[in-house]
């Protein structure tokens, strides 16, 4: 007889997709934001978001069991310090993220997974175009944004508080969508200019991180391509889960651009999730590498070895890891002598 603790297991497992729906839908509609710091009912809830108050019920008492919301007499609801992750408010927000998991271009991209595996092609862009998409829905690529801010900050903090940006006087964002690096960056270093670089429409609702960091006057916003070129004469250009979207060919162009425009003893600075090297690793790094797939063509997260050949196209050499245990690290690489 099977072990019920395992059936028990791959249940979980294999229902989770309803629990990041139910999550999804709870951020979209701003639950989060309207429960806030004291109880209250699910009418009240329901009420503040527009929403139906028995179906709106049912979601916060299935959030109940997920251990987002609790649940008290007379259908009042708490929010947990877990569910407080979902509030827009909070500086560790995963808001976006939950939000772009939910949304229906991304659910739609991934039901495809069987056909990914099988051709080994992106089912976003045969689907969608790729990331004409966010171009042409700035709906979405609003939501795309606004993950990639939740990520950076959760996920990014750890190696970027454990690196020394102060011995750079000019630090460009490469692709850095609304610029959470530079605003968790530049704050620590005041003798720091910070260039923002990303596609014209992007960088045009870029601005209001920095203004909020206090560092908006130090930093210049400038849209480009960066297979055609990056702004010149940084000390330090910073790729912060950007490389793996791209297959090996293009990734080589963005830093080979990186590394023309870079002054003399200038670094590359790459914040990605390293795949691990040994077998049966645990963590999001694997699952992640599932999310390349499905999403874009050719990406990929990469191991250590894998990055370094990069470097070695692009005449640059790996310096060091900064953070190697963490969610993200920082690889440092420099020009090759």
């Amino acid at each position: 007889m099977v072990n019920p603790d395992l059936i028990e297991r791959m249940t979980g497992l294999v229902t989770g997709s309803w629990a990041t729906q139910a999550i999804g839908v709870a951020a979209s509609l701003g639950v989060a934001d309207h429960l806030g710091d004291r109880p209250r009912t699910a009418d009240e809830v329901a009420a503040a978001v527009d929403a139906d108050p028995d179906a709106l019920y049912r979601l916060l008492r299935a959030l109940s069991g997920l251990g987002v919301v609790e649940e008290s007499d007379g259908r009042r609801f708490t929010l947990t310090e877990l569910g407080g992750l979902l509030r827009r408010d909070t500086p560790e927000s995963l808001r976006g993220i939950a939000v772009m998991f939910a949304s229906p271009w991304h659910r739609r991209s991934w039901t495809e997974l069987e056909e990914c595996v099988r051709t080994g092609e992106s089912a976003f862009v045969r689907l969608f175009d790729g990331w004409n998409y966010f171009s042409e829905h700035p709906e979405a690529g609003e939501v795309f944004s606004e993950a990639m801010t939740s990520a950076a900050r959760v996920l990014l903090l750890p190696a970027v508080q454990a690196y020394d940006f102060g011995r750079f006087g000019t630090v460009v964002d490469v692709a850095g969508g609304h610029g959470i690096l530079l605003a968790v960056t530049l704050p620590g270093t005041p003798g720091a200019r910070g260039i923002l670089f990303d596609r014209p429409e992007v960088i045009r609702g870029a601005g209001t991180l920095l203004r909020q960091a206090g560092v908006a006057d130090r930093c210049e916003l400038v849209g480009g391509d960066f297979f055609e070129s990056v702004p010149a004469g940084g000390d330090a250009y910073v790729l912060s889960q950007i490389i793996h979207d791209w297959g090996d060919d293009e990734a080589v162009r963005i830093l080979a651009n990186c590394r023309a425009a870079m002054n003399d003893g200038g670094h590359v600075l790459l914040c990605e999730a390293v795949v691990p090297e040994a077998f049966n690793s645990p963590g999001l790094t694997t699952m992640m590498d599932l999310e390349m797939l499905v999403m874009a063509e050719g990406a990929r997260q990469r191991t250590r070895e894998e990055f370094e050949e990069l470097f070695r196209r692009a005449d640059l050499r790996l310096e060091t890891v900064v953070g190697p245990d963490a969610p993200v690290s920082i690889l440092d690489a420099v020009a090759r002598s």
